[in-house]
C-alpha cells in the first residue's frame, strides 16, 4: 500500500470534487508552491491512487434518468460461462456498474436507459444468448445520494 500523507490526502479530496482544479489553484489551497504539488499528483498516478479524470454527466439532460439496478442468479458458475457473460455485459453500453456479489446475488448491474420500453429492450439482449437462474430487476424511485468521491479516512 502506497503511503499517503496529510497533504495527498487533502489533495485527493480536492481533486474528487473538481479535477479541473488548476494546479497553481490546487498548491495555494494545500498550502504548497506548485512544482512539489504537481510532483505529488503523479506520483499518485503512477501508483495507481488517481486511476483516471473523468466528466461527470446530468443523466437527465442526456436521456438515460431511469436507474434499474439488476440482480442475477447464475445457471452455471464455471469459467467459459463467466467469460461470454462478462462479454454480453460488458458490451452494453447502458451498463454503468458490474458486480461479482457474494450470497443469494452472484452478479449485480446498474443500467441506466432513457423509459421501461429501453430497458425492456436491454433485458432482451441480455437473456438472449444466456441461460440465468434467475434476473430480478428494480427501478430506482429517487436518488437520494450519489458521490463518486471516496473516503480517505483510512489511509
Amino acid at each position: 500500500m502506497i503511503e499517503i500523507d496529510k497533504i495527498d490526502r487533502a489533495i485527493l479530496k480536492i481533486l474528487q470534487e473538481d479535477a479541473t482544479i488548476s494546479i497553481s489553484a490546487l498548491a495555494e489551497r494545500v498550502n504548497l508552491s506548485s512544482t512539489p504539488c504537481w510532483r505529488r499528483i503523479q506520483r499518485l498516478e503512477k501508483e495507481g491512487v488517481i486511476k483516471k479524470r473523468v466528466t461527470l454527466l446530468d443523466p437527465e439532460k442526456i436521456n438515460v434518468g431511469v436507474t434499474v439496478f439488476v440482480a442475477i442468479k447464475a445457471q452455471q458458475h464455471n469459467e467459459k460461462w463467466l467469460r461470454k457473460f462478462n462479454d454480453v455485459v460488458t458490451s452494453m453500453s447502458e451498463v454503468v456498474e458490474f458486480y461479482r456479489m457474494s450470497g443469494e446475488t452472484d452478479y449485480l448491474l446498474r443500467i441506466v436507459v432513457p423509459d421501461i420500453k429501453s430497458y425492456d429492450a436491454v433485458y432482451k439482449r441480455l437473456i438472449r444468448d444466456m441461460d440465468y437462474l434467475d434476473i430480478n430487476s428494480s427501478f430506482a424511485m429517487e436518488q437520494i445520494k450519489l458521490t463518486t468521491a471516496l473516503p480517505l479516512d483510512y489511509t
